[in-house]
């Protein structure tokens, strides 16, 4: 990957230090949480900084190894008493601004392309649709929130809808990796995730999107929200 200018790197910094304060509000500034995040970022820096990732022909990929871990974390918070009541005490507003983050994720990952650093199918001119959920999630957050114009069921479709913009690139950024399995964008293949700090966007910054929309999720199904 070629050097990028500044701006893109400082961008990125900004966004992912905004998520962590977001997420350390909807926790009710748990400690013990901001911790363990912080100890994870550490152990990605570390790793990535290395160019650990960056091997293309392992089995399993090392990539996975940046997604395992969150995706084991979020399943035992479901499943496991513990979990379920950490998960029933975060704050749903935060839970709900804290969406506005993806839009400059986009433009950061707009800048990777531009750079060569990425597909174009990863960015809003290509397949990549997760900014409407940035510029709606203030919105949604306003009228349900601040007015009460909108009810908890629109809350859950949005939640549903942005979920699967989430997913969908998700799927499509994984595929497009230069591994055994990629499937997509031969031409200019994913890299830049392989790479720090980047490696921090599937193992922080997409994690914390998805739970922050299932957690959502399930305390609207429950009925724990009330407007």
């Amino acid at each position: 990957m070629e050097t990028l200018p500044l701006y893109i790197t400082l961008v990125f910094g900004l966004t992912l230090l905004t998520a962590i304060v977001l997420f350390y509000k909807a926790t009710h500034y748990s400690k013990t949480v901001l911790a363990i995040l912080l100890l994870w970022i550490i152990a990605q820096c570390i790793i990535s900084f290395t160019g650990f990732y960056k091997s293309e022909n392992t089995l399993p990929p090392r990539f996975s190894l940046l997604l395992m871990p969150p995706l084991l974390t979020i399943i035992l918070l479901f499943i496991t008493k513990k979990g379920r009541f950490f998960i029933n005490g975060l704050d749903i507003k935060t839970l709900t601004i804290i969406h506005i983050i993806r839009i400059p994720v986009e433009l950061v990952l707009l800048g990777l392309f531009m750079n060569k650093a990425i597909p174009e199918l990863m960015t809003f001119e290509g397949r990549n649709f997760d900014i409407l959920s940035g510029i709606s999630a203030p919105i949604i957050y306003y009228f349900t929130f601040v007015k009460r114009k909108l009810s908890t069921k629109i809350l859950l479709l949005w939640n549903f809808i942005c979920l699967s913009l989430v997913i969908n690139i998700a799927i499509n950024a994984v595929l497009s990796l230069p591994t055994k399995f990629q499937q997509f964008a031969f031409d200019q293949p994913n890299v830049a995730l392989l790479e720090f700090p980047f490696t921090l966007l599937p193992a922080v910054l997409v994690p914390i999107v998805v739970f922050s929309h299932l957690v959502a999720i399930k305390q609207l199904l429950l009925g724990k929200v009330s407007l």
